[in-house]
């Protein structure tokens, strides 16, 4: 991946973003699909094919989220009324 530029606090967004899909959401899909698999035949369980849909979605951010962060390359903004002199 090529590098990322950002602010300091877009990088911090990103943490927070990375931090809240690992802590919460994670387990929260974790849940779900426990409750779905404790329904029954999985063949034909609309939750549990969703669960594992989210659960696919929330790992694929996850991994997005952890490259961006590690390419990270921290910017300076700059503000413009310095520049009209």
């Amino acid at each position: 991946m090529k590098e990322v530029y950002l602010t300091q606090e877009g990088l911090e967004e990103l943490k927070q973003r990375l931090d809240y899909l690992i802590v919460y959401l994670r387990e929260d899909v974790a849940k779900k699909l426990q409750h779905a698999r404790e329904l029954g035949d999985l063949s034909e369980n609309a939750e549990y094919d969703a669960a594992k849909q989210e659960e696919s979605q929330v790992a694929s951010e996850i991994k997005e989220l952890e490259e961006r962060i590690k390419n990270a390359v921290i910017i300076e903004t700059v503000s413009y009324t310095h520049l009209r002199a």
